[in-house]
């Protein structure tokens, strides 16, 4: 029985960086972008190029904006 846990859980570690990615297909997923842009959805497929394929996405724009009265940081978030 112990034989059978440890080779199940040796097919599930991550070796490689791609295997983190093939653990989290039909998982839902944060993916950072440039800008200040952010997805999360529901990984479909990749590719070797980690072209993706997300499905249910919803975008996050963050913006920051500095108030000219009070100096202070104004923190936007939008969700599309």
């Amino acid at each position: 029985m112990a034989a059978a846990a440890a080779a199940a859980e040796e097919e599930i570690a991550v070796k490689e960086p791609l295997d983190l990615i093939r653990l989290s297909l039909d998982e839902r997923i944060y993916v950072k972008l440039r800008s200040d842009r952010e997805l999360r959805g529901k990984l479909h497929a990749y590719d070797q190029h980690l072209n993706m394929i997300l499905g249910d996405v919803e975008e996050i724009v963050t913006t920051v904006e500095i108030d000219d009265e009070t100096y202070e940081e104004i923190v936007r978030c939008y969700y599309f």
